[in-house]
């Protein structure tokens, strides 16, 4: 049941959803009044209208969406890490220090080279 509510708009429908939303923001109080308004208009609930306009900016680059693959994160520690540390990149990254230790684990080719952070070889 769920699939033919997630279905029940077509793309080209909530394309022009969003597009009235971005378009006609201005013309009411608030984001929220326009999306419940443009809602009705419609047919669906606000709710969703509102996870379609999210959405779209998320795709669009206007609104920052979820992290960057762990793969990629890890990529950029890799090359930097020598520098600057694993522990302050992952200060800065949305990643925590021991999610990229049992990544890098994980992968064959690096497997043991990485079981000790350089800059704590002391301790």
């Amino acid at each position: 049941m769920t699939s033919n509510i997630k279905n029940r708009f077509s793309s080209e429908i909530r394309a022009r959803a969003v597009r009235m939303v971005l378009e006609h923001v201005d013309e009411y109080s608030s984001r929220s009044v326009a999306i419940t308004s443009i809602s009705a208009k419609i047919g669906c609930v606000p709710q969703a209208l509102n996870d379609w306009v999210k959405r779209n900016e998320v795709d669009s680059g206007m609104r920052a969406g979820t992290r960057p693959p762990v793969q990629k994160m890890t990529h950029f520690i890799d090359e930097h890490r020598f520098f600057f540390g694993v522990e302050p990149i992952c200060r800065v990254l949305p990643i925590a220090p021991s999610t990229y230790y049992a990544h890098i684990a994980g992968r064959s080719e690096l497997s043991g080279v990485y079981t000790q952070n350089p800059t704590c070889a002391s301790a």
